[in-house]
């Protein structure tokens, strides 16, 4: 196939090209006139299954002929049966090994990272020492650098690599998946030096950035019929240039650098590199512009030497569309208007951005039109369904279960899959709706039961109801643990959970959670972690969830339907292996392409440099690369967003390096084309825009509904009379449209409580006092408020805080109370201390419920409210909140059946707050027969049909929101606007 040669050789493919179709034609247009096994003699060997598959497919496509020999570059045992190596140890295995030997390390050097970046640290170690065992760098390398003019951590993350590579060595385990590459690789070199293949091998698309893949390029480079076929070769560049990619600590972040650094291994020169097939790229004006652009940092003078030379930059330029959206969201809707276009047209589109949120905004855009684009990188296991659910479940180990965290499990699609899955999801409604109406912060078993008791009226279906609720309790709730325990029963103990509550109340098996290809991917994952869980040490709960989600993490699914065939999202390695007629650049800012090296805890920049290892720049250059074949295609268009969600963001630098070469090639056309690009990206922007622009709807009228009379309420409580005052339409939606407020999901410790809380401890209190006169001390009351919020309240720093707050008022309401002994006794609480007025004549009922009510001697009554906010001014009681004038205009009407007809002496607000005080009702300017008679004409005013319930009528403060506002549709318009009766009979 190829001529005989005394150097290595090495061909390169243009960027822009179709790589794999242009590798395929030339390796036909070679073999041309040979016999038809010729073809069936060669071995290619690819660096991804993509490509592998691709490769296939253009040889299926035709004409008929027998296939090369394809493998990948990881999978290289059927190269040479001659060459044996032992398979390699699980990587999860070796994992578990090194977090055992990092926990320990973090145990002892409490200073170096805390305890919550274990696996974060066993992550960058692990990858460390893959490098290591893949560059060829051993233990006693990095013992041997020079690390003192570094800090002490540096020396301690040496002596501790050191030890955990000896740990690693001495360990009696097959070798590491890049320990048992390399050594295949050196088994092969070795044999290929005496017994060479006569046959053609040839690599084809890998750059050689790794020391393994570079190790396995130079030796097939050197065999009789070895070649290399690299992609993106830069044959613009001149040679001259080349020799400025020497030095790597310079040079790195250049998209040709490994090329260069494979030539000079090679001895081979630039001239030596020749085309694989003359095939031409869709722009090599563009490619010359490109090139210039990314010219090392050390020679972008060649910018004013050979600018000049460049021609065309109009037709270079002309597919290329620049867009600078104001914010990611309009990145990526322009970004999904154009693939729409391109779906519409036939046209095959592939969206490029290692930026994973970008891309799930343009799907998420895309399913408007019904457009599912093929997603190359899949769904994270972790975010898939049962990497979800199993994330869930191990949660329960760690955090005590709080009522969101419960109904989040309950409401998840795998739960209860086995069998009854309506019934189950019904269920979950009930129980959500009882948590809302009465609250239980941190379920357990005896609350969830309480809390379903007569959640249904046959006694046939409660029974069912019951069994549910006792399997919720039993199967989600008492599995906190804060012990160290085995990895082998964490791992048993989360499988068990998982399938329990997957199968639900009397299935059998694990109802859905290991169907389909998540379940199976996760499955699969859980049953390693089992295999191999004796590796791991005792960990605590916490520590184990961290593990499960993280291996979850590791893992990716593509568990997608019927993807539209020619709307595409790649990852930028993607770029090499397909051909588009669209390919959008997106994410194009600094930290997202390229991304900024993530932080090395082992070792820095300059050690590295001493080791040998590959430097932070290399992921740099390889983006670099990734972009200067992407762009080269033959419609592009680069995007990016002026800012992120918090702050301003900055091109990348490629980005730049283009638009500042064009921006001074001025003479030539070079501004021009620049304008036309951005042009180009505005028109698209302002399409956007226009998508997106709505038709002005006229802001709501401020309501005053007019229901029916016999619609309008005929009974309400005193405490709702302030209401109907302030706000009539919070009563017409309670009442009239029976809207009630939701209570939240997770109750908090808010006012309600606090004022209920309050109650029932002074009642208690009281209650007390009045059976046992010598209990009326402080001592008592504070007793009491520790026994009411330990039972009612399960937030220690909560009950704490409220607690000193009781114990600040105490001293002042014993005295207080004692001196209301004095001339009173408590004779009625909440339950008791209910009455009822009716106006027959309206066919109006009012009731009343005070807090409590003390006799004197003489036969008067005196009515108390407690209120652990600011009690209303005489004045706000006379105009608004008139709860006390009106009891106590009820008891001298006789409304009180326990008390009959009495005289009120005095009615008071108690305070209770952190300023405790005492305000009475102004009884004397507010006699109780003007205030019913005032009364009887408000409520006579709203059972008349002519009178709208006016929203926020005469709310105290603006700010002050009601529970029926959004209703209301309050915000389109404010207090100065005037209502708008709307007669609803």
């Amino acid at each position: 196939m190829f001529d005989t040669s005394a150097k290595p050789r090495l061909f390169g493919i243009d960027p822009g090209a179709d790589f794999p179709k242009t590798l395929v034609k030339g390796l036909v247009a070679r073999l041309s006139g040979k016999p038809p096994e010729a073809l069936a003699r060669v071995q290619l060997i690819v660096n991804t299954r993509r490509m592998q598959r691709r490769l296939r497919s253009l040889f299926e496509a035709g004409p008929a002929t027998l296939l090369p020999r394809i493998g990948l570059i990881t999978d290289l045992d059927a190269l040479d049966p001659g060459v044996w190596v032992p398979p390699a140890t699980s990587s999860l295995r070796r994992r578990l090994e090194l977090i055992a030997l990092v926990s320990r390390l973090l145990s002892q050097e409490k200073d170096l990272a805390p305890r919550s970046s274990l696996y974060d640290l066993t992550d960058s170690l692990a990858a460390l020492m893959d490098e290591m065992q893949g560059e060829g760098v051993t233990a006693q390398t990095i013992a041997e650098l020079d690390v003192t003019d570094q800090s002490g951590h540096w020396q301690r993350a040496q002596q501790f690599i050191r030890i955990a590579q000896n740990y690693m060595d001495s360990a009696d385990t097959p070798p590491d998946a890049e320990a048992r590459q390399r050594l295949l690789i050196n088994a092969l070199a070795c044999r290929w030096q005496t017994s060479p293949p006569t046959d053609p091998v040839i690599i084809a698309g890998s750059t050689g950035s790794r020391g393994t893949t570079l190790l396995l390029m130079q030796a097939v480079a050197k065999l009789p019929q070895g070649a290399l076929v690299l992609p993106g070769f830069d044959f613009e560049m001149p040679n001259a240039v080349w020799a400025h990619l020497d030095d790597a600590m310079l040079a790195q972040d250049h998209p040709q650098y490994r090329f260069q650094k494979l030539m000079n291994d090679l001895e081979v020169a630039r001239r030596d590199v020749g085309r694989w097939h003359p095939s031409t790229p869709p722009s090599a004006a563009r490619n010359a512009l490109v090139s210039l652009s990314l010219r090392p940092a050390p020679v972008t003078d060649a910018w004013l030497s050979e600018g000049k030379d460049l021609k065309h930059l109009e037709a270079a330029t002309a597919a290329i569309t620049m867009l600078e959206a104001p914010s990611p969201r309009e990145e990526a809707l322009v970004i999904a208007l154009r693939l729409r276009l391109a779906a519409e047209k036939g046209e095959t589109a592939a969206l490029i951005t290692p930026d994973r949120m970008l891309t799930r905004q343009v799907t998420a855009a895309l399913d408007q039109w019904d457009i599912l684009p093929d997603d190359s990188a899949g769904t994270p296991l972790h975010l898939s369904p049962p990497g979800r659910f199993l994330r869930h479940i191990s949660n329960l180990f760690v955090r005590k279960l709080d009522a969101e965290a419960l109904l989040t499990l309950l409401k998840h699609p795998l739960t209860h899959s086995g069998i009854n899955r309506g019934q189950h999801v019904l269920n979950t409604q009930r129980l959500e709706l009882a948590i809302r109406k009465d609250g239980l912060p941190y379920p357990d078993r005896a609350g969830i039961l309480k809390r379903m008791q007569r959640a249904v009226a046959a006694a046939a279906d409660q029974v069912f109801v019951d069994e549910w609720a006792h399997w919720v309790g039993t199967s989600l709730t008492g599995h906190l643990s804060g012990q160290l325990r085995p990895l082998s029963d964490w791992v048993a103990d989360h499988i068990a959970l998982a399938e329990t509550v997957a199968g639900g109340l009397g299935a059998e098996g694990s109802g859905e959670l290991w169907l389909k290809k998540a379940g199976q991917k996760a499955n699969a994952l859980m049953l390693d972690l089992v295999k191999h869980a004796d590796a791991g040490s005792e960990i605590s709960a916490a520590d184990y969830h961290d593990l499960a989600s993280a291996l979850l993490a590791g893992e990716e699914v593509r568990d997608r339907d019927a993807p539209h065939p020619k709307i595409m999202i790649w990852g930028t390695l993607e770029a090499r292996v397909e051909g588009a007629d669209l390919v959008i650049l997106a994410g194009l800012n600094e930290g997202t392409w390229p991304e900024a090296p993530p932080p090395d805890p082992w070792l820095n920049r300059a050690l590295r440099h001493q080791a040998g290892l590959l430097l932070p720049e290399r992921r740099i250059g390889l983006s670099a690369h990734d972009y200067q074949q992407a762009i080269a295609a033959k419609e592009v268009w680069l995007t990016r967003a002026i800012r992120s969600d918090d702050a301003e963001t900055v091109a990348s630098r490629w980005v730049n390096r283009l638009r500042n070469l064009l921006a001074g090639l001025k003479e030539q056309g070079g501004q021009a084309a620049l304008d036309q690009m951005l042009d180009r990206g505005n028109i698209w922007l302002a399409r956007a825009s226009a998508f997106e622009r709505v038709e002005r709807v006229d802001p709501a009228h401020r309501p005053s509904p007019k229901p029916p009379v016999s619609a309008r309420p005929h009974a309400l409580s005193v405490t709702e009379i302030k209401r109907l005052i302030r706000d009539p339409y919070a009563v017409y939606a309670k009442h009239v449209l029976r809207l009630t407020k939701l209570g939240p999901l997770v109750q908090s410790p808010d006012a309600l409580m606090r004022g209920t809380l309050a109650h029932d401890i002074m009642e208690r209190f009281i209650r007390g006092t009045v059976a046992d006169p010598t209990l009326l001390t402080t001592h008592h009351l504070t007793h009491v408020a520790h026994e009411v919020m330990e039972r009612d309240v399960p937030w220690p720093a909560v009950r704490a805080m409220w607690l000193a707050r009781i114990e600040k008022i105490a001293n002042w309401f014993v005295a207080r109370e004692r001196e209301r002994r004095t001339f009173s006794q408590p004779i009625a609480f909440e339950n008791q201390a209910k009455g009822k007025l009716s106006w027959p004549d309206l066919g109006f009922t009012l009731t009343a419920r005070a807090d409590r009510i003390d006799q004197t001697d003489t036969g008067d009554v005196l009515i108390y409210d407690y209120k652990t906010g600011k009690p209303p001014s005489g004045k706000e009681q006379a105009a608004f909140d008139k709860q006390l004038l009106i009891e106590a205009a009820m008891v001298e009407q006789g409304a009180f059946e326990t008390l009959g007809v009495c005289h009120v002496a005095l009615a008071v607000f108690i305070g209770l707050g952190s300023n405790p005080v005492e305000v009475g009702a102004p009884l004397e300017k507010e006699p109780p027969r003007e205030v019913l008679e005032k009364l009887h004409a408000l409520i006579a005013s709203y059972l008349s049909a002519d009178q709208g319930f006016t929203s926020r009528r005469m709310m105290q403060q603006d700010r002050f929101g009601g529970d029926y506002d959004q209703l209301a549709r309050f915000g389109e318009w404010d207090a100065t606007d005037d209502p708008l009766p709307e007669d609803l009979s």
